[in-house]
């Protein structure tokens, strides 16, 4: 809640005071009767041991307009998603657990790879990408939202400010991305959107001149939220990476499919924390490292779908700019911490910028040399072209997994 400024091509539906939940709810339920709303929360089965799943679940049973919640179960063996299903029985509408690593789900993927279209690595990606199938076969809901399942202040406010332009009939969006600032009330947080996305975008406009998609991106206050809802038509279209670099890839087939008018941003949390994830230092293939290498991947390889020619010594001057503006904005959040009470260590963002440095030379090494971090997923268009009955086969396989 500071401002109402429109900077940007994307329209801002800012938080200009406190939230009446209950009259965003008695909206969506009434528009719920024309245009059902499904929730699709991918999750690791580790979460259900965490602090922040059991706070989602127990908010969602008092939502009263969800049509259907999916959630996509990773990590999981037979014992485990026994008990995932038993975590979720409390919620009382329709809800399906897709058993991601189980027999069912498995020979399904195993039929699609054959023919290139499954994800190619495991990952939140092909998480998401397998809920959003399940969502188009189960044709029950109009519209779609996804939010993670390690947000430590969820609450259903946030979920039905969320919904609410997509599910709007007068808005006439049909893509909304959720914003917040991330905080845990004493530290500024956000390492990979402030000090990764923000200077990159940044070095790249500046080195590779005008460019319509960078600008959309750049239009964004919080590219890598983990919150966005849809309608329909969009998610049947959607490609989607199965690396981290989800958000960002996803944001680039919105660019590429909407008339700018469709898409919007919508301020849903006064303040947000979620599971913190280690920088691993010395391990690109884990924590914000691998984050930042799959981030930068996605980005540039939109870029090259865009037409912008990336050569390597372009890529070393986007790495020199990147690296000078991320140390500029690490003095700038440190100033906007303090004036508000929260904590930066500059010392610790500063190493911080020289990881995420390190990262976008080695995603760039990676898109030249063609080896490129993980590519698109076929959208589901393009699936059930190809395999007609794909539809059928995932009912059938998340419904026998649901009986057993």
């Amino acid at each position: 809640m500071g401002d109402f400024a429109q900077t940007g091509p994307v329209p801002t539906l800012h938080r200009l005071g406190p939230v009446d939940v209950d009259a965003l709810e008695r909206q969506l339920v009434a528009w719920s009767a024309s245009s059902p709303m499904a929730l699709i929360i991918p999750t690791l089965y580790d979460e259900l041991d965490r602090r922040a799943l059991p706070t989602i679940v127990e908010e969602l049973a008092g939502v009263p307009y969800l049509d259907e919640v999916i959630i996509g179960v990773d990590g999981a063996d037979a014992d485990q998603f026994a008990r995932a299903r038993e975590f979720f029985a409390g919620l009382p509408m329709r809800h399906r657990l897709l058993w991601n690593d189980g027999p069912r789900l498995r020979e399904i993927d195993d039929q699609l790879r054959k023919l290139d279209l499954a994800p190619a690595q495991p990952g939140k990606g092909r998480n998401v990408w397998y809920c959003l199938g399940y969502y188009l076969a189960s044709g029950r809901a109009d519209v779609v939202a996804l939010h993670d399942a390690d947000i430590l202040t969820y609450s259903r406010a946030m979920l039905a400010r969320l919904f609410f332009p997509v599910a709007s009939p007068d808005f006439g969006y049909a893509f909304a991305k959720g914003y917040y600032y991330r905080t845990d009330a004493e530290t500024l947080n956000g390492r990979v959107a402030r000090l990764l996305v923000a200077p990159l975008l940044r070095a790249l406009r500046t080195v590779t001149g005008p460019s319509g998609y960078l600008d959309h991106l750049a239009g964004f206050r919080y590219p890598l939220a983990g919150e966005f809802a849809m309608k329909r038509p969009l998610a049947a279209d959607l490609r989607i990476p199965a690396d981290w670099g989800v958000e960002i890839g996803v944001l680039g087939e919105v660019y590429r499919r909407l008339a700018p008018s469709q898409i919007c941003q919508v301020d849903i949390a006064d303040a947000y924390d979620h599971k913190h994830q280690p920088l691993s230092v010395d391990n690109p293939g884990d924590g914000l490292h691998r984050m930042a290498i799959d981030v930068t991947g996605a980005l540039l390889r939109r870029l090259n779908l865009e037409g912008t020619v990336l050569d390597a010594a372009s890529l070393r001057s986007v790495e020199a700019a990147y690296q000078a503006a991320a140390l500029d904005l690490v003095e700038t959040y440190h100033n906007d911490a303090v004036i508000n009470g929260l904590a930066t260590n500059r010392h610790e963002e500063e190493e911080t910028v020289e990881l995420f440095a390190g990262a976008v030379a080695e995603a760039g090494r990676a898109v030249l040399s063609g080896r490129s971090t993980a590519a698109f997923s076929a959208n589901w268009t393009r699936v059930t072209s190809a395999v007609p009955d794909v539809y059928d086969q995932l009912l059938h396989a998340v419904e026998a997994d649901a009986e057993e």
